[in-house]
Protein backbone atom coordinates (compact mmCIF):
# COMPACT_ATOMS: atom_id res chain seq x y z
CA UNK A 1 0.00 0.00 0.00
CA UNK A 2 1.13 3.57 -0.91
CA UNK A 3 3.16 5.90 0.10
CA UNK A 4 6.24 3.96 -1.09
CA UNK A 5 9.57 4.24 0.57
CA UNK A 6 12.25 4.17 -2.32
CA UNK A 7 14.65 4.13 -0.03
CA UNK A 8 13.90 1.63 1.94
CA UNK A 9 12.28 -0.88 -0.80
CA UNK A 10 15.88 -0.29 -3.34
CA UNK A 11 18.53 1.49 -1.52
CA UNK A 12 19.69 4.86 -0.78
CA UNK A 13 21.34 5.24 -4.35
CA UNK A 14 18.08 3.98 -6.35
CA UNK A 15 16.08 6.13 -3.92
CA UNK A 16 17.44 9.50 -4.28
CA UNK A 17 18.17 9.12 -7.89
CA UNK A 18 14.22 9.13 -7.93
CA UNK A 19 14.01 11.82 -6.17
CA UNK A 20 16.30 13.62 -8.08
CA UNK A 21 14.26 13.10 -11.08
CA UNK A 22 10.89 13.75 -9.67
CA UNK A 23 12.89 17.32 -8.66
CA UNK A 24 14.23 17.92 -12.43
CA UNK A 25 11.25 17.03 -13.93
CA UNK A 26 8.74 19.48 -11.59
CA UNK A 27 11.54 21.89 -12.41
CA UNK A 28 11.07 21.82 -15.99
CA UNK A 29 7.40 21.74 -15.66
CA UNK A 30 7.56 25.05 -13.71
CA UNK A 31 10.06 26.65 -16.64
CA UNK A 32 7.68 25.55 -18.80
CA UNK A 33 4.72 27.35 -17.45
CA UNK A 34 6.50 30.32 -17.80
CA UNK A 35 7.38 29.79 -13.20
CA UNK A 36 10.82 31.19 -14.04
CA UNK A 37 9.99 34.70 -14.91
CA UNK A 38 9.69 36.78 -12.20
CA UNK A 39 6.98 39.32 -13.92
CA UNK A 40 5.08 36.58 -14.24
CA UNK A 41 4.94 35.49 -10.82
CA UNK A 42 4.56 38.78 -9.07
CA UNK A 43 1.71 39.72 -11.93
CA UNK A 44 -0.83 37.59 -9.74
CA UNK A 45 -0.85 40.16 -7.42
CA UNK A 46 -1.58 42.68 -9.47
CA UNK A 47 -4.80 40.67 -11.12
CA UNK A 48 -3.03 40.69 -14.49
CA UNK A 49 -1.85 37.54 -14.88
CA UNK A 50 -3.48 34.58 -13.12
CA UNK A 51 -1.49 31.59 -14.69
CA UNK A 52 0.15 30.91 -11.30
CA UNK A 53 -2.98 31.16 -9.38
CA UNK A 54 -4.62 28.13 -12.11
CA UNK A 55 -1.73 26.18 -12.55
CA UNK A 56 -0.86 25.62 -8.76
CA UNK A 57 -4.56 25.66 -7.77
CA UNK A 58 -5.20 22.69 -10.44
CA UNK A 59 -1.72 20.71 -8.74
CA UNK A 60 -3.53 20.83 -5.85
CA UNK A 61 -7.38 20.13 -6.79
CA UNK A 62 -5.78 16.97 -8.68
CA UNK A 63 -3.29 16.43 -5.94
CA UNK A 64 -5.99 16.58 -3.26
CA UNK A 65 -8.37 14.38 -5.54
CA UNK A 66 -6.37 12.07 -5.98
CA UNK A 67 -5.38 11.01 -2.24
CA UNK A 68 -9.13 11.20 -1.16
CA UNK A 69 -9.88 8.96 -4.12
CA UNK A 70 -7.22 6.30 -3.47
CA UNK A 71 -7.78 6.45 0.00
CA UNK A 72 -11.30 5.75 -0.27
CA UNK A 73 -10.52 2.82 -2.61
CA UNK A 74 -8.04 1.45 0.27
CA UNK A 75 -5.04 2.01 -2.16
CA UNK A 76 -3.15 4.74 -0.47
CA UNK A 77 -3.18 4.64 3.66
CA UNK A 78 -3.57 8.46 4.35
CA UNK A 79 -2.36 8.08 8.20
CA UNK A 80 0.66 7.45 6.64
CA UNK A 81 1.57 10.87 4.65
CA UNK A 82 3.11 13.00 6.62
CA UNK A 83 1.16 16.37 7.15
CA UNK A 84 3.06 19.20 8.93
CA UNK A 85 1.48 19.71 12.60
CA UNK A 86 0.27 23.17 12.78
CA UNK A 87 1.95 26.09 14.80
CA UNK A 88 -0.70 28.56 14.04
CA UNK A 89 1.01 32.10 15.15
CA UNK A 90 4.49 30.88 14.08
CA UNK A 91 2.90 30.05 10.30
CA UNK A 92 0.72 32.96 10.11
CA UNK A 93 4.36 34.89 10.54
CA UNK A 94 6.15 33.02 8.41
CA UNK A 95 3.53 33.19 5.30
CA UNK A 96 3.67 37.05 5.55
CA UNK A 97 7.23 37.07 5.79
CA UNK A 98 7.16 34.60 2.65
CA UNK A 99 4.57 36.72 1.36
CA UNK A 100 6.25 39.78 1.58
CA UNK A 101 9.42 38.48 0.06
CA UNK A 102 7.30 37.15 -2.72
CA UNK A 103 5.60 40.32 -3.56
CA UNK A 104 9.08 42.54 -3.71
CA UNK A 105 11.44 39.74 -4.66
CA UNK A 106 9.04 38.23 -7.09
CA UNK A 107 9.65 34.59 -6.54
CA UNK A 108 8.93 31.89 -4.36
CA UNK A 109 11.68 29.69 -2.65
CA UNK A 110 11.02 26.62 -5.61
CA UNK A 111 10.59 29.03 -8.33
CA UNK A 112 13.68 31.40 -7.36
CA UNK A 113 15.73 27.85 -7.70
CA UNK A 114 13.81 27.48 -11.52
CA UNK A 115 15.21 30.95 -12.42
CA UNK A 116 18.39 30.37 -10.95
CA UNK A 117 19.31 27.33 -12.76
CA UNK A 118 18.33 28.99 -16.17
CA UNK A 119 21.26 31.55 -14.82
CA UNK A 120 18.60 34.24 -14.29
CA UNK A 121 20.45 36.68 -12.06
CA UNK A 122 16.87 38.02 -10.28
CA UNK A 123 17.15 34.34 -9.45
CA UNK A 124 20.58 33.80 -8.21
CA UNK A 125 20.35 36.90 -5.48
CA UNK A 126 16.54 35.70 -4.60
CA UNK A 127 17.78 32.28 -3.81
CA UNK A 128 20.89 33.43 -2.04
CA UNK A 129 18.48 35.72 0.19
CA UNK A 130 16.50 32.33 0.97
CA UNK A 131 20.16 30.23 1.99
CA UNK A 132 20.25 33.71 4.03
CA UNK A 133 17.19 33.99 5.74
CA UNK A 134 16.89 30.05 6.76
CA UNK A 135 20.59 30.51 8.28
CA UNK A 136 19.26 33.38 10.34
CA UNK A 137 16.09 31.03 11.40
CA UNK A 138 18.02 28.07 11.77
CA UNK A 139 20.53 30.30 14.16
CA UNK A 140 17.25 31.79 15.95
CA UNK A 141 15.74 28.23 16.39
CA UNK A 142 18.69 28.19 19.56
CA UNK A 143 17.27 30.78 21.29
CA UNK A 144 15.21 29.68 23.73
CA UNK A 145 13.79 32.96 24.13
CA UNK A 146 12.09 32.71 20.55
CA UNK A 147 10.40 29.00 21.59
CA UNK A 148 6.74 30.57 22.45
CA UNK A 149 6.77 32.42 18.68
CA UNK A 150 7.62 29.13 17.19
CA UNK A 151 5.53 26.63 19.28
CA UNK A 152 2.31 28.97 20.17
CA UNK A 153 -0.80 27.54 18.45
CA UNK A 154 0.55 23.81 18.77
CA UNK A 155 -2.50 22.16 16.98
CA UNK A 156 -0.73 19.03 16.11
CA UNK A 157 -2.29 17.42 12.64
CA UNK A 158 -4.93 19.76 11.58
CA UNK A 159 -6.48 19.86 8.30
CA UNK A 160 -9.41 21.86 6.66
CA UNK A 161 -12.15 18.94 7.61
CA UNK A 162 -11.22 19.10 11.38
CA UNK A 163 -11.89 22.93 11.18
CA UNK A 164 -14.84 23.09 9.90
CA UNK A 165 -15.94 19.85 11.29
CA UNK A 166 -17.39 18.04 7.98
CA UNK A 167 -16.43 15.04 6.25
CA UNK A 168 -13.06 15.22 4.32
CA UNK A 169 -15.58 14.57 1.33
CA UNK A 170 -17.25 17.39 1.48
CA UNK A 171 -13.86 19.58 1.74
CA UNK A 172 -12.68 18.20 -1.63
CA UNK A 173 -15.71 18.63 -3.03
CA UNK A 174 -16.23 22.52 -1.96
CA UNK A 175 -12.99 23.21 -2.67
CA UNK A 176 -13.52 22.01 -6.71
CA UNK A 177 -16.29 24.38 -6.48
CA UNK A 178 -14.28 26.85 -5.25
CA UNK A 179 -11.65 26.37 -7.97
CA UNK A 180 -14.14 25.95 -10.81
CA UNK A 181 -15.78 29.35 -9.45
CA UNK A 182 -12.21 30.94 -9.32
CA UNK A 183 -10.66 29.49 -13.09
CA UNK A 184 -14.06 30.84 -14.34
Amino acid sequence: MAPYDFIAMYGKSIGYSVYLLVGIGFGAALELSGFGDSRKLSAQFYLTEMRVLKVMFTAIIVAMLLIFLFSSFGWLNFENIWVNPTFLWSQIAGGLIMGVGFIVGGFCPGTSLVAASTLKLDGIFFVLGVLFGVYLLGESIAIPALDWLYYSGDMGRFMLSDLFGTPAGVVVFLLILMALAMFY
